[in-house]
């Protein structure tokens, strides 16, 4: 008799147990949903946090780390999802790990990570973040093989951001490119200086407020009148 009631004690308390869970589960789904649809970006990393405890997901684990990458904590979103190449990843989980790596200023680790990403469809876009890398880390042979692929690819409404000013802007994707042809010539041959910037100024009659790509002119029609190595 004692055995029994024991036995039903137990089957009420793992039944509460589970009950609470339940509960908890859909509670936090509900949140989740609100988060959303409010823009809190911070109750939606909250509730995807309690999602994952209370029900581990590979899933909603890198929804979660994309979030993070979204709102600019990229070492957060490495945290949530780790930095090793996997070829099991889904390409959310991959582009998080290119993305946040690149954010954090390792250009050999995310270099792999947009490879993985390039290999599963290639894209001008990607091609554009493989020949920076590349450029990055000296291998400018096969910053030309994505710079050829992305000059060919680039549509004219596809744009790309950059940063170096205060104010953020946007060029043409091809116009991007030319530019970085221009310094991939010149890292491969000094006395091609001519050259680069001719590959510079394509840049410009694409788009002439392409602010980095005057800049980039700037500095190798100095070098130019002033060669390396002369005081």
């Amino acid at each position: 008799m004692k055995k029994l009631v024991v036995l039903l004690l137990l089957f009420v308390g793992f039944n509460g147990i589970s009950q609470t869970q339940s509960e908890l589960l859909k509670h936090y789904q509900d949140y989740y949903k609100e988060m959303r649809l409010q823009g809190d970006i911070n109750g939606v990393i909250g509730a995807l946090t309690h999602l994952n405890v209370l029900s581990p997901s590979k899933q909603r684990k890198d929804t979660l780390a994309f979030v993070y990458m979204n709102n600019g904590q990229h070492m957060q979103a490495l945290n949530t999802i780790g930095i090793e190449k996997n070829g099991d990843d889904s390409d959310l989980a991959v582009q998080v790990k290119a993305v946040s790596l690149k954010a954090l200023n390792q250009p050999k680790r995310a270099l792999e990570h947009f490879e993985i990403l390039f290999s599963r469809a290639p894209s001008a876009y990607l091609a554009y973040e493989l020949a920076d890398l590349k450029i990055q880390t000296g291998d400018v042979e096969g910053a030309t093989t994505n710079i050829e692929y992305g000059i060919t690819n680039a549509q004219e409404d596809m744009k790309y951001a950059f940063y170096e000013r205060q104010q953020p802007y946007e060029v043409p994707l091809k116009a991007a490119f030319y530019h970085l042809q221009g310094l991939v010539i010149y890292n491969k041959d000094k006395s091609k200086i001519d050259d680069a910037i001719a590959s510079i100024d394509e840049a410009l009659k694409i788009d002439a407020n392409f602010n980095l790509a005057s800049l980039s002119k700037q500095a190798l029609e100095s070098r130019k009148e002033k060669p390396e190595g002369e005081n």
